[in-house]
């Protein structure tokens, strides 16, 4: 049985590391039998000479683990969705696939069993890099990210429309993720983006990690709803959706799901960011940025160190930033003159203005603080674009306290 695809992706990385594709492909068929359709996962490795040690498990020991620590906690314990990483079990799926010899020897035993050696037509981390192992192992693996970024879109009154103009909207807004996608290449911008379809929108976040990754999508997000915005002042009605949207940090499971007898080339989320923002959308009013409150500590690409970044803080780095997308052409010929991305509040008598927090309750109950984006984007021939909801017209919307 083939299973190019996967492999595919890793070949131009392979000529450029001079690596071996028959290596990529045994190491694949190694992990795809020890992956069982799905019914075991890769938790952790580590190389050795001419072979590789793996810590495989069933997926339902890590259900059984998670259902034995849940059973032990206390009602209120399970309502908190931002509760610290304690938990043994989320500490190993958190860390790297590729592991020391001696914590594979003491991961092993934590699940009773051990770990498993198989020789190999080549070393790891000589003949091929031990980065490329890992990334193969983690399509066969669960990984926990404590500080992505993730973007929701959400389809306003989506239910209401006919299947062929759901289809026609979710189209719609396909092209605009594309497209907002190329002009960033275009501007060097990379971002390496996966989306997951909700049904009426996407979750879209960057695979690359960090204040720098995680501020470009930002950006993304608002080129998306830029290019949507567009599409809306020409569309003929019902062709370009109304969006609602919300941008949120925090933890997420990531994994690959089966398609067909393989796992997808295409990771899925879900997890603490995914659960904040699917509460938030629910309330978010149509047209609105919801952008959640955070606290969370990411990677400054450039020094490696790690900054404890909070919404305010990360908003602020969002604006400095933007003069690479000047000129940049929205639609098919409008060039940008200038973007100017900020969180609302009333004016002070200063003249400055607050940061306005709302706080909303979803209908299970629960209560988080938010807060309301704008961003207006200057073009050089057409009207501005205005992203967003003014602060006036937020009266009736969550309870509000001003920073």
């Amino acid at each position: 049985m083939k299973r190019l695809s996967w492999t595919e992706m890793f070949q131009e990385k392979a000529q450029a590391e001079t690596i071996n594709r028959a290596d990529l492909l045994y190491l694949d068929d190694l992990l795809y039998d020890l992956w069982s359709l799905g019914r075991n996962i890769i938790l952790v490795w580590t190389p050795c000479h001419n072979g590789i040690d793996l810590l495989v498990i069933p997926y339902y020991t890590i259900g059984e683990a998670i259902a034995s620590r849940s059973a032990a906690k206390t009602d209120t314990e399970r309502k908190d969705y931002h509760s610290p990483v304690d938990d043994f079990l989320e500490r190993i799926v958190s860390g790297p696939k590729h592991v020391p010899a001696k914590q594979l020897q003491e991961t092993a035993k934590l699940f009773n069993t051990t770990p498993r050696h198989f020789d190999l037509p080549f070393t790891p981390g000589d003949a091929m890099p031990l980065k490329t192992v890992s990334a193969l192992i983690k399509r066969y693996s669960i990984t926990r990210v404590e500080d992505r970024a993730v973007a929701l879109f959400d389809i306003v009154g989506f239910s209401r429309y006919s299947p062929l103009e759901q289809v026609t909207q979710l189209n719609s807004l396909s092209y605009s993720v594309n497209i907002a996608y190329s002009k960033l290449m275009d501007k060097d911008i990379e971002i390496r983006f996966a989306r997951t379809n909700t049904g009426d929108g996407f979750y879209i976040w960057n695979r690359d990690r960090g204040i720098d990754s995680n501020v470009d999508l930002y950006h993304f997000m608002h080129l998306v709803l830029a290019e949507n915005a567009v599409a809306r002042s020409r569309a003929i009605k019902h062709t370009a959706p109304l969006l609602r949207t919300c941008f949120h940090v925090g933890g997420h499971y990531e994994f690959y799901q089966s398609e067909g007898l393989s796992p997808t080339t295409f990771s899925y989320i879900v997890g603490d960011v995914t659960i904040a923002l699917a509460r938030m959308i629910e309330q978010a009013k149509a047209g609105q940025i919801l952008i959640g409150d955070f606290l969370i500590p990411m990677v400054d690409e450039k020094t490696k160190e790690m900054i404890s970044i909070d919404s305010v803080e990360f908003i602020n780095r969002v604006q400095p930033r933007l003069s690479s997308l000047k000129n940049l052409v929205l639609g098919d010929d409008d060039r940008v003159v200038s973007i100017k991305c900020y969180l609302t509040g009333d004016k002070r008598a200063d003249g400055s203005y607050a940061v306005k927090q709302y706080m909303i309750t979803d209908k299970h109950g629960y209560s988080r603080n938010v807060f309301n984006a704008k961003v207006n984007i200057q073009r050089g021939k057409g009207i501005p674009i205005y992203l967003g909801i003014q602060e006036a017209d937020l009266d009736d919307f969550g309870m509000a306290d001003e920073d």
